[in-house]
């Protein structure tokens, strides 16, 4: 059996963690190995329980989903948290992005989509469900959309930002458009640069918010 990817769950509903882990046991590849119920009780543990991905809840009593990632991101910054989020938690992205999260799952996602969020992220890449994209774009206030600064990109770079958007790895980029990984790599590097993003979900909000690609 490859190894297993060790998964902690946090969030304040019971019924919900149960569920979860009922349905991530399924699959030989990954272990639940801890659970909480808010932030505070998930920072007590994580001195003993060694972890690869934390399923992290936005919105819990005692300590939130974004207080829990800033503190545990400070403690262990090679830690890998994926947001769980509920349609009305949109106003909660950029201080999840901010906090450090490496993607973001709606919590009705498919169980596979779950799976492939937990896969993506385990091995370094970002994962943001596309579903919640759509949502959050559809509720960005005009007024405070961050204005365009006159970056010019090539069309190879939006080409790369585009399928970035996609959720896709830098390899999938790669194959998708003919190209070798090294010159994604650069090129995603350019473009967290000319946009000032720290991370890829700061580029995938930026490229949103300014329609530099369809979504």
């Amino acid at each position: 059996m490859k190894n297993q990817i060790a998964v902690i769950i946090v969030d304040d509903h019971t019924l919900f963690r149960n569920g979860l882990k009922i349905l991530l046991n399924n699959f030989e590849n990954i272990k639940i190995v801890g659970e909480a119920s808010d932030g505070k009780e998930y920072l007590d543990k994580i001195n003993t329980i060694k972890s690869d991905i934390v399923l992290m809840d936005i919105n819990m009593p005692v300590m939130d989903g974004i207080e829990a990632t800033k503190k545990s991101l400070e403690k262990f910054p090679d830690q890998k948290i994926i947001a769980l989020s509920m349609y009305g938690d949109a106003e909660y992205y950029y201080k999840m992005i901010d906090a450090g999260v490496k993607g973001f799952l709606l919590k009705n996602s498919d169980i596979t989509e779950v799976v492939d969020a937990i896969e993506k992220v385990n091995v370094g890449e970002n994962y943001f469900s596309q579903e919640l994209l759509y949502n959050v774009v559809k509720n960005i206030n005009p007024a405070e959309k961050i204005k365009n600064q006159q970056i010019k990109l090539s069309k190879r770079e939006l080409e790369v930002l585009e399928q970035i958007c996609k959720g896709l790895s830098n390899q999938e980029i790669a194959d998708v458009l003919s190209i070798s990984k090294r010159t994604v790599d650069k090129h995603r590097a350019n473009l967290l640069s000319k946009t000032q993003s720290k991370n890829t979900a700061s580029l995938v909000m930026y490229a949103i918010e300014n329609k530099l690609v369809d979504m």
